[in-house]
C-alpha cells in the first residue's frame, strides 16, 4: 500500500481533511473506512490489511484536522450524511465500499437512504441506535443524562458518565443516572468551562437520537451489513446493530473482539485487528 496522501474539501460549515492510500491496479470501488466522532486515526491499523484496495480514511466534521467554520450548525446525522456524499464525488463518485463503526455507522446508514447510489455495500458496526431499541425511551434518557451532566460539569463528568454507558449492560432503568468520579478513568474532575467538546458536545444527542428512514434503507440497492462485536454483546451499540439488522430483516453479522475491535495501538486500546480484518475482507468478498 502507497502512502497515504491527505487531501481537503470544503463543505457548508467545514473543511474536510481525507487520507487517500491508492492502489491503482486495483479494480475494485475505493474502500473508505470511518467513524464518528473517532477521526481517521483510529483506522491506520485496518487499513494496513487492505493493500490490495485503494482505502479512503477521514477526519469527520469537528474531530482532529477537520474543522467546522463559525457559522456551522449542529453536526446531525444527516448533515455527515452529506459531508460523505461530497466527498465520494470528489473521490470520483460511487458506488464505493463502506466500513463504519459507531456513530459512522449511523451516518453511513443516513448517506445510504439519502444517496443510496454512492454505496455498493456498506458494513454498519454497532450502531448506537437508541431510537430502535426496545428500551427506546429509557436509553434515550439515560444519553440525555449524559448530556446534561456534561454542560453542568464539564468534559470530566460528562466523559466518565459516557464511559459507563457505553458499558452498560441489558436494557436501561427508568431512574438511570451514574455518574462516576472522573478520576476513576484517570480523567480531572474540574470543569475548563468549554462546551464545544466533539463527542458530548456536537454528535451524542443528534446520533443517537437519529431516526432512521428504514423504508429507503429496505429499497435501497445497497448490501447492508449490520455487524456487532462477539465481546459486546448486551451493550448498547451492540443492541444498536442487532436493532438495525432486525428492521432490515436480516441477521447482524459478529465480528471479532468489542466496539473497537478494528484498531492497533491507535488510542491505546487495541482489538483484534487482524482478525477483524479477516472477517471484513469476508463480508466485503460476498459482492464478487
Amino acid at each position: 500500500m502507497t502512502e497515504a496522501k491527505t487531501y481537503t474539501l470544503d463543505v457548508p460549515g467545514a473543511v474536510l481533511h481525507y487520507d487517500v492510500r491508492e492502489n491503482a491496479e486495483s479494480s475494485e470501488p475505493v474502500l473508505m473506512l470511518f467513524g464518528s466522532p473517532m477521526d481517521a486515526r483510529g483506522f491506520t491499523t485496518l487499513a494496513g490489511y487492505f493493500p490490495d484496495r485503494t482505502v479512503v480514511t477521514y477526519d469527520p466534521r469537528g474531530a482532529e484536522r477537520s474543522i467546522r467554520t463559525a457559522d456551522a450548525g449542529e453536526s446531525t446525522p444527516d448533515v455527515h450524511a452529506d459531508d460523505l456524499h461530497r466527498l465520494i464525488a470528489e473521490l470520483g463518485g460511487g458506488p464505493v465500499d463502506i466500513f463504519a463503526s459507531s456513530g459512522g455507522a449511523v451516518n453511513a446508514l443516513a448517506l445510504v437512504a439519502r444517496h443510496p447510489a454512492d454505496v455498493r455495500t456498506l458494513v454498519a458496526h454497532e450502531p448506537p441506535a437508541g431510537t430502535l431499541l426496545p428500551d427506546r425511551e429509557r436509553a434515550l434518557a439515560a444519553i440525555r443524562f449524559i448530556r446534561d451532566l456534561y454542560q453542568a460539569k464539564g468534559s470530566g463528568a460528562g466523559m466518565a458518565a459516557f464511559i459507563a454507558a457505553v458499558g452498560h449492560q441489558g436494557e436501561f432503568p427508568a431512574d438511570y443516572a451514574v455518574a462516576p468520579d472522573p478520576a476513576q478513568f484517570g480523567m480531572p474532575a474540574e470543569d475548563d468551562g468549554s462546551r464545544d467538546d466533539v463527542l458530548l458536545g456536537q454528535n451524542l444527542i443528534s446520533c443517537t437520537h437519529y431516526e432512521y428512514d428504514l423504508d429507503a434503507l429496505r429499497a435501497a440497492q445497497t448490501r447492508i451489513v449490520p455487524v456487532v462485536g462477539e465481546e459486546s454483546e448486551g451493550q448498547m451499540a451492540y443492541r444498536g446493530g442487532v436493532a438495525v439488522a432486525e428492521r432490515l430483516g436480516t441477521t447482524a453479522v459478529v465480528f471479532p473482539s468489542n466496539h473497537g475491535g478494528f484498531m492497533g495501538g491507535e488510542f491505546g486500546m487495541p482489538g483484534k485487528p487482524e482478525e477483524f480484518a479477516a472477517k471484513l475482507r469476508e463480508v466485503l468478498s460476498a459482492n464478487a
